[in-house]
């Protein structure tokens, strides 16, 4: 399965008790369809009580299970916590945007938008040397309006 397709059937768990465990997450939601994976971050705070961080992602095999899941689970009780379950959104890639250690643009995607072809830099190069030193009269073609608002019928 591409990456894309699996986050397309993953959902994302959040306001998890701290009771939950990747058992009760497993079985709370097979019951929409094949479960693939149950991934439930552990806490990274040395200082912290909480066993996880208090979401949860779960990937399904089909995208279909996955729709049905959030259907269902959103806004539900789950160890007396209400949850809230949506469509997981990709990572995104550390090599991409501001917070990358790459210039911006050299990144790809500003590339992809930025970048003028050859074409028409030449073409913008001879309409900039080609015309006038002065440039166009900004009052050209509106000799025939004396007065402001629409035209008289």
């Amino acid at each position: 399965m591409t990456d894309a397709a699996r986050w397309k059937a993953t959902v994302y768990v959040g306001g998890l008790a701290p009771l939950v465990t990747v058992t009760s997450l497993h079985d709370a939601f097979v019951p929409f369809g094949e479960i693939a994976d149950v991934s439930l971050p552990k806490n990274e705070n040395p200082n912290s009580t909480d066993i996880h961080r208090g979401f949860a992602y779960v990937e399904y095999e089909d995208a279909d299970d996955a729709k049905e899941a959030i259907d269902n689970m959103d806004q539900s009780e789950f160890f007396g916590r209400v949850i809230k379950v949506s469509a997981a959104k990709a990572p995104k890639s550390a090599d991409e945007g501001l917070g990358s250690k790459k210039a911006v643009w050299e990144q790809e995607g500003w590339l992809a938008q930025n970048v003028v072809s050859e074409e028409d830099r030449l073409a913008a190069d001879q309409a900039k040397t080609g015309g006038d030193a002065r440039g166009d009269d900004p009052m050209q073609g509106l000799e025939g309006l004396d007065v402001a608002g629409p035209k008289p019928q």
